[in-house]
């Protein structure tokens, strides 16, 4: 491997871990603060699709 391919992967080495820095970072600030109430219902209202298909899904191997 050559001088210059060397410093290219340092860079890239480099420029991984601060973006994998960043975002630990982004997603620790947005663990830390309350869901709103939109994001609530949405969440809610995800997760009532998600069960109706399981049912549905599970009827039609019923059948």
């Amino acid at each position: 491997m050559s001088h210059s391919q060397k410093d290219e992967q340092n860079d890239l080495q480099k420029y991984l871990e601060e973006k994998d820095k960043q975002a630990q970072k982004q997603q620790q600030e947005q663990e830390s603060q309350p869901l709103s109430a939109y994001d609530a219902c949405v969440l809610k209202e995800s997760a009532k699709i998600h069960e109706l298909m399981a049912q549905a899904q599970g009827e039609t191997l019923d059948r």
